[in-house]
């Protein structure tokens, strides 16, 4: 059996539907903890074994020697979260407990690390030293912190689940993101701006040298990501990729004003974009500019190609969006 933290999630609802179509695993395990009214539809077309609240998973799993992976969606992932003791318990404490857990009954272990552990971009996004970063938010050092545990644990020689990866997720869009509200991806938010008011609201260029909507981010589509965690989930049953932190991107910046002309081109309309300022809680842990040095995932033996911005806003938009179904 496979177990997926955060299954009633974005990335590990699709993580899920990978295991299902492309694999055709149906004995799936999926823990969560719902608190968004319509989250539940992201489970709708999936086939699995057993559903279980997140509170509910390490008392199950005493005992059970029919474990063949566990993979670690879950979190806090709201970059606003306030609420530090909240950060540490979710993102931190069971972090290590499930880690614990699968080192000592030898089962990998998959978990979602962010790109939100490298600040503000100005150590560079290179996942092959992560020493010095310095997050703009709780919930980047949450997950800094984990990463930093995990390689403490590999240093000081303590016990290692036998397969391991953590990923630092780059701005993921795609289906099955909708109870994330605020946090959702802009590509969700330029299809109900636009489709309710003709217009798509962008940041100014509030930095020296930033034009109007042009802050630059490495967006990767949701089945993209999806298909990484399960190369290496599929490789730990076969022949195990090098364990290790990876970014998971493209390794190419784009503009959210890209990002926005192709959703609203992807709906068969003239895009129309208005720029207002930057929301004061935002101000100072913001990030500008981030793109993934893939260089350590492609050296892993992760080669299959990344979609394209306009290709995967155009299937997110045409297959889901536009859909009566917009649940993948």
């Amino acid at each position: 059996m496979i177990v997926i933290t955060g299954g009633a999630g974005m990335i590990g609802s699709i993580i899920a539907w990978h295991l299902n179509t492309r694999l055709g695993r149906d004995d799936l395990v999926i823990v969560d903890s719902i608190t968004h009214e319509n989250q539940w539809q992201n489970l709708v077309h999936r086939e699995y074994a057993q559903y279980l609240d997140k509170d509910q998973l390490m008392p199950w799993l005493e005992n059970r020697d029919d474990i063949e992976a566990i993979i670690h969606m879950g979190a806090i992932s709201a970059t606003t979260e306030r609420d530090f003791n909240k950060l540490v318990e979710a993102n931190i404490h069971y972090s290590q407990n499930l880690w614990t857990w699968c080192a000592e009954h030898k089962v990998p272990f998959f978990y979602a690390s962010s790109a939100a552990t490298y600040g503000d971009g100005n150590l560079g996004y290179n996942d092959a030293d992560i020493n010095n970063l310095r997050p703009l938010n709780g919930y980047g050092y949450s997950k800094h912190f984990f990463d930093q545990w995990v390689l403490r644990q590999i240093d000081h020689g303590l016990p290692t689940p036998p397969s391991w990866a953590g990923f630092k997720f780059f701005n993921v869009y795609g289906s099955n993101e909708y109870h994330k509200e605020r946090m959702a991806s802009v590509a969700l938010h330029t299809f109900n701006q636009f489709s309710h008011t003709g217009t798509m609201k962008l940041f100014k260029g509030t930095k020296t040298g930033v034009e109007d909507g042009m802050q630059m981010r490495d967006f990767v589509y949701v089945k993209d990501a999806a298909a990484v965690v399960v190369h290496f989930m599929n490789a730990s049953l076969i022949k195990p990729a090098p364990s290790g932190i990876y970014n998971v991107g493209t390794g190419l910046a784009r503009s959210f004003k890209d990002l926005a002309i192709a959703v609203m081109t992807s709906m068969g309309c003239e895009p129309h974009i208005t720029y207002v300022d930057m929301p004061q809680d935002l101000q100072g842990k913001y990030q500008y500019f981030t793109q993934a040095n893939m260089n350590k995932l492609r050296a892993a033996g992760y080669i299959l190609p990344f979609t394209s911005l306009e290709d995967g806003v155009k299937d997110y938009v045409q297959n889901y969006l536009m859909q009566e179904d917009k649940y993948c």
